[in-house]
Order: C-alpha cells, then sequence, then structure tokens
C-alpha cells in the first residue's frame, strides 16, 4: 500500500481538492485560462479537421493534420524547454499564447475573405504546434513557483481536468458551431476564448529560472538537460512507465476497426470507443481528493500504469459494449492518476533551472508516444488480429511495468517528504 500524508482521523476528500485555486490567485487565472483556451483549441482542432475534408474529400489529407502538429511538437518541444530556462518564462508563456491568438486570428480573416487553401490550414497547424510547444514547458515550470510543493499533486489533477474537458467538450462545440454557423464563428469564439490565457499570463509577476549558480544570462542547453535526466533514475523512470502504457498498450488507431468487427457499429460506436478514456480521465480529475493523502508516488505511478494495462488487456476479450467502454473508462482513470504523479515528480524533485528541459522531454514523450502506440498496434493487429495487438499490448505493458520496478527498485520507494531525482 502507498503511504499517506494525511494525519489519523481526518476524513479523506472525495472530489478535486480546490485548494489551489484558493491559496494562490496567480495559479487560479493561469488554471481558469487555461481550462477556456483548452475548450477552444479543441473546437479549433475538430473544424480544421471538417474545413480540409470539405476542400479536399480525403481522409488522407485530414490524417496529414496530425503529422502537421506531431513534427514541430517533437522538434520544437525539446528546444522549447531550453528556452524555458534561460528567459523569464512569464514572456515566454505570454508571447506564445499571443503566437497562437494571432494564429487563430489568421483563421478567421481566411474564412471571411473565402480562402479555402489546404495548405494554409496546415501552416497555421504546425505553427500552432510550435507556439504550443514554446508555451507548455514555460507554463508547467511555473506551477512549483507559483504553489507549495504539498499542493502540487492536486494542481496537477485540476490541471488534467482542464485538458480532458478540452478533449471532450471543444470538439462537441466546434462541431455545433460549425453546423449552426460555420467555421468563421467557430474560429473567432477559438481566439476570443485565448484572451483568457493572454490575461492569465499577463498578471503574472517576473519568472526567470532560479538558477543555483546565479548566472541568470547563462543559455540552457538541451544536452545538460538530457545529461541531467540520464543520471536522475526516479525521472528516467517516469518516462520509461508513461512509454510502457502508451507504446504497447495503445489502441486509439484500432478503435474504427473494433467497433465494426468486435460489436457491428458505426462512426457513432467509434466515437463511444474515442470518448470512453476522456471520460474515465475527467472522472479521476474530478474524483481525485485523495490523491494529496499518497506519499510513494514512484509506487502509486508503477500501480496506475499497471492498472491502464490491466484495464486494455481486459478490454481485448470483451465483446459486450458497454462493457469494454466501462474497462476503457477505467484505463483513463489510472492514466489520469499516473499523470498527476509523474508531473508531480517532474516540478518537485527537479530543480527550477531544469524544469523547463525536462518539461519538454515530457512533450515529446507525450506527442511522440501515442504515434508509435498507434504504428505498433495496426502492424500487429494487420498480422495478427485486433485482439492479440489490444490484449498483448496490454498484458506487455504489466509485463514491462514489472521489470521496471524490480530494475530500479527505488522507485517505488520515492517519497515525496524527500523528493529525490
Amino acid at each position: 500500500m502507498t503511504e499517506t500524508t494525511e494525519p489519523p482521523g481526518r476524513r479523506t476528500p472525495i472530489f478535486a481538492d480546490l485548494t489551489p485555486l484558493r491559496l494562490s490567485p496567480d495559479y487560479r487565472r493561469l488554471w481558469f485560462g487555461n481550462t477556456v483556451s483548452w475548450i477552444g483549441q479543441g473546437m479549433t482542432s475538430l473544424a480544421v479537421s471538417l474545413q480540409v475534408y470539405d476542400i479536399t474529400g480525403s481522409a488522407f489529407s485530414v490524417g496529414l493534420i496530425g503529422f502537421c502538429s506531431l513534427v514541430p511538437l517533437v522538434v520544437f518541444g525539446l528546444y522549447g524547454g531550453a528556452v524555458a530556462d534561460t528567459v523569464d518564462r512569464r514572456k515566454l508563456g505570454l508571447f506564445s499564447a499571443a503566437g497562437s491568438f494571432v494564429l487563430s486570428v489568421v483563421l478567421v480573416a481566411a474564412t471571411v475573405a473565402g480562402i479555402e487553401r489546404v495548405g494554409l490550414l496546415y501552416a497555421v497547424v504546425a505553427l500552432q504546434a510550435v507556439c504550443f510547444a514554446l508555451n507548455a514547458p514555460a507554463r508547467s515550470s511555473m506551477i512549483a513557483r507559483l504553489l507549495p510543493a504539498e499542493q502540487l499533486p492536486a494542481a496537477n489533477a485540476l490541471n488534467s481536468i482542464t485538458s480532458t474537458t478540452g478533449m471532450l467538450v471543444g470538439p462537441m462545440l466546434g462541431g455545433l458551431i460549425v453546423g449552426w454557423w460555420g467555421y468563421r464563428s467557430a474560429y473567432t469564439v477559438d481566439a476570443v476564448c485565448f484572451t483568457a490565457s493572454l490575461y492569465a499570463m499577463w498578471r503574472l509577476p517576473s519568472m526567470l529560472p532560479d538558477r543555483q549558480d546565479g548566472d541568470t544570462d547563462k543559455r540552457a542547453s538541451v544536452l545538460d538537460g538530457l545529461r541531467f535526466l540520464g543520471t536522475r533514475p526516479n525521472l528516467r523512470m517516469t518516462f520509461f512507465t508513461d512509454l510502457c502504457a502508451m507504446v504497447l498498450a495503445h489502441p486509439r488507431a484500432l478503435f474504427p476497426v473494433i467497433a465494426v468487427l468486435w460489436y457491428g457499429g458505426d462512426a457513432r460506436t467509434t466515437g463511444m470507443l474515442v470518448a470512453a478514456p476522456a471520460l474515465g480521465a475527467l472522472l479521476g480529475g474530478v474524483f481525485s481528493g485523495w490523491l494529496g493523502r499518497i506519499r510513494r508516488h514512484g509506487l502509486a505511478i508503477l500501480l496506475a500504469v499497471g492498472s491502464w494495462g490491466t484495464a486494455i488487456a481486459v478490454f481485448g476479450l470483451t465483446r459486450n459494449l458497454w462493457l469494454g467502454l466501462l474497462f476503457l473508462a477505467l484505463a483513463g482513470c489510472a492514466d489520469t492518476i499516473s499523470m498527476v504523479f509523474r508531473n508531480t515528480m517532474l516540478q518537485a524533485a527537479v530543480p527550477d533551472e531544469m524544469r523547463g528541459r525536462l518539461q519538454g522531454v515530457f512533450i515529446v514523450v507525450v506527442a511522440g508516444g501515442p504515434r508509435l502506440g498507434d504504428f505498433l498496434a495496426g502492424s500487429v493487429a494487420d498480422l495478427a488480429t485486433p485482439a492479440v495487438a489490444v490484449t498483448g499490448g496490454g498484458v506487455l505493458c504489466v509485463i514491462g511495468v514489472a521489470l521496471l520496478a524490480l530494475k530500479w527498485r527505488a522507485f517505488a520507494r520515492y517519497d515525496a517528504h524527500d523528493p529525490q531525482p
């Protein structure tokens, strides 16, 4: 069992701990601004996909949107982290958010002018990914400066609610707005949503990296960040365990096939399969009050990733739609728990001068891992069957996590009261 920090006799909260929102006005504005902008981004993401398909009638052209965003995320993720460890993170966050706002305005202007160029949409998507790759490390690095260490799990649980709400609510609103009023309205709402993030960044205090040697003019090196990660086994384990889940047990690419072969469904069934993990992740964030009691963050990550793999493996054995959706939701909930503690370790156990670069690595893993998982799942399903790909991947995930835990046993003993990287 994981050790807890809560004194005996104190009642365990059920719902998400809102203390970070009450404690820090800066964090409260940042959280609200990010929540609104995530919803806007979800709307734009769907609207761009619909518009590309309207222009081309090609599913391949729609698929290229993901490629246009993946490459900048991977390329600029590490670079954005290094920049965040060099300059004032407030300014970096503000300028990158302003860039995203300008790109939303470009989409509005293009629809007003009647410009229907797929190349323009691809370029905007790629530049939006660049802005995100610069913004995310700066924003994530700020949280540990705005809140005490004991509030980081609660803050990361609240952040998970932000991202999953954006993934669930954004596309739904985007579809409704595009259907009722067209693409221009969806892009306009997104641009307005970004003003909340801009305002939150504007109100933040200056946040220069806190360098131990006192040299604030020193340029941060990506290689130095990777060398630091290479000598910190607990931090490496946060990435290794996540890769076990995202590469070995990530069946998202098979959902259209599974919907037809296993459940005799259609596009609506596929949509339900896609939404189930996100809904589970959202519920995991909403009912996250107990996470603040956990001290053994490494053990919690191992159990959460093992639970993800187990849920995916059982999903691969089910042929009842509602039971399958239940296990996908349980997997999403486990993923939220893992994410909360992985982010907390990256914030609490990393020196401030390295936080941006480690968050940059985090972005690369989060962006690239699922894509590798899609490729692996599709390849195994083609060579064998979807059931082998899904259940086999879940089992391999559990085995991989178990082997990692045996190799680096100190990870399971990681104590939030004495965070060691």
